[in-house]
């Protein structure tokens, strides 16, 4: 195997103007409904079944009927090189794993990342099936790994490479093989799901089994018995913390945080009283806490009305008295209304991004006095963020599930925020109209939200960047005239724009690129 790693340069607007140029309308890293129609002939029906049952898309909200999002697979890729002695194996095109690998490392992983290439040759003899299998063979050390984390990228997965033919385990290493592709997972969010479900049930079929080790951790703690609480979806680290203050005087403990960071860790979250479903979109994690007989309680504990009916839902799932989670509500809520109190945040913002945890921010900017019109999350609709939804609807605020980035764009033009919070993208477009904005990402995901601790932990940098709209509006004034798009700049004589070139060269490198997937197969 190699190592890889490069740049990912910043994506280019997925929509291409063909119309007329006898190419096809579809754009993006691969064309969509060419790589799925091979996946389903190549025998991966039944995988893409379930993640359009898992990960539904709403039809005709975008450019791909799906949102913007970097590849899908930076999200399980990230999960899996997250966790000690775990190892990961990327199969697909080298320009995939080259972007993939680089930007696992920007965001801080210090791990190798596998890499199985191939040739038109391998992929259609079945080769490149037997050079991961040698590959996984290679690597598996009980001595390095608890596991190995083997993801088909979307060309394998569309030449149907069976990773699901890997064996169980090797040498005592647990193999987890998973399809990944662009074409059949929304956003990158839902992809750690994918392997968060794929390690819970090996997990759970482990423990079915028999008697299984628990965590260093927990295994070095005999000090509580507690019933715990599995929390589910990344959050930010003091969050499980503040979670588990808030469920102490229920005579309960915060359980691990799903996806995990170490193997035995899965077992504790499915050895747990309930599951709290922070980021509701963890479909395949929810079913497997399903097969296990755990109950799940939507929403989160974010401001006064949402940890107060987080609270009462946990108190009715575990059947602790109403008296006692009444003192329970009243002491965190108290609290949590004089941390609001302290650092009241003025304005109007628009809420954007594609962590799953949009809903929530949202509903602690509003109980922290901001006008909040609109929030747009790439995640889908599910029953655990109904409660979330509803109660930001009765706030007069507009929810749109799987949201686009014109969407969330058009939002921005619409109300004139004094703020906009989204991706990169949505940023760039305020900031260039002298609106002030936050990446949701690095900025906002990066604080505390659950319970007192976030309380106010918004408003520091939510009022910092509203105070800047001043300065916003000098460097408008200083740069009015240089120009834009294919104008930007100060020229002698304005460049002339020639979108005929811009879509006959589009339609030529199209055709290409379809000649070139079309090889081998």
């Amino acid at each position: 195997m190699s190592q890889l790693s490069a740049s990912d340069a910043e994506r280019t607007p997925d929509t291409l103007d063909l119309s007329g140029a006898g190419a096809a309308s579809e754009g993006g890293c691969s064309s969509g409904e060419t790589m799925r129609e091979a996946a389903r002939k190549a025998g991966k029906s039944e995988i893409l079944d379930q993640y359009a049952k898992d990960y539904p898309v709403e039809p005709d909200t975008g450019p791909h009927d799906q949102p913007q999002s970097m590849c899908p697979a930076f999200g399980s890729l990230r999960v899996g090189l997250r966790m000690k002695r775990t190892a990961t194996v990327l199969s697909g095109s080298a320009c995939c794993v080259y972007g993939l690998t680089f930007t696992s490392h920007f965001y801080g992983a210090r791990r190798t990342v596998g890499y199985v290439p191939f040739s038109s040759e391998t992929l259609v003899t079945g080769k490149l099936f037997e050079d991961i299998k040698e590959a996984v063979e290679d690597l598996a050390d009980p001595a390095h790994y608890d596991a190995i984390v083997v993801t088909n990228l979307c060309v394998p997965t569309a030449s149907g490479v069976p990773l699901r033919l890997l064996p169980d385990q090797i040498n005592g290493v647990r193999i987890i093989g998973i399809d990944v592709p662009g074409f059949g997972i929304p956003t990158h969010a839902e992809a750690k799901d994918v392997l968060a479900g794929a390690m819970l049930k090996y997990a759970r079929e482990e423990a079915e089994q028999g008697p299984v080790a628990a965590p260093a951790a927990k295994a070095a703690d005999t000090s509580s018995d507690r019933p715990s609480v599995t929390l589910l979806g990344e959050m930010f680290p003091a969050d499980p913390i503040g979670i588990g203050q808030l469920l102490e005087p229920l005579g309960l403990t915060a359980g691990p945080v799903v996806p995990t960071r170490e193997w035995r860790e899965l077992y504790s979250a499915l050895d747990c009283g309930a599951v709290a479903a922070i980021h509701p979109f963890y479909t395949a994690a929810i079913r497997e806490f399903n097969a296990a007989g755990r109950p799940i309680v939507g929403s989160a504990p974010v401001g006064i009305d949402g940890t107060a009916n987080w609270l009462r839902q946990i108190g009715d799932t575990f059947d602790i008295a109403p008296t006692k989670v009444d003192k329970a509500v009243d002491a965190s809520t108290q609290a949590i209304k004089t941390a609001l109190g302290r650092m009241p945040i003025k304005g109007r913002i628009t809420v954007s991004g594609y962590e799953g945890s949009e809903l929530l921010v949202a509903r602690l900017l509003i109980e922290s006095g901001a006008e909040v019109p609109y929030v747009g999350t790439a995640c889908p609709s599910t029953m655990w963020s109904d409660w979330d939804r509803e109660w930001l609807e009765d706030m007069g605020v507009r929810v749109n599930y799987r949201a686009s980035l014109e969407e969330d764009i058009a939002a921005i033009e619409e109300f004139g925020p004094d703020l906009a919070i989204g991706t990169t993208p949505v940023v760039q477009h305020a900031k260039a109209k002298a609106i002030p904005a936050l990446y949701f990402t690095n900025l906002i995901s990066a604080r505390p939200l659950m319970g007192p601790a976030g309380a106010g932990s918004l408003a520091q940098v939510v009022n910092g960047a509203m105070e800047n709209k001043a300065r916003f509006d000098t460097m408008r004034e200083f740069f009015e005239g240089v120009g834009e798009g294919h104008a930007t700049g100060i020229w002698e004589e304005t460049p002339v724009d020639r979108p005929k070139f811009r879509k006959k060269y589009a339609a030529l490198n199209e055709a290409a690129r379809k000649a070139a997937e079309a090889v081998g197969t």
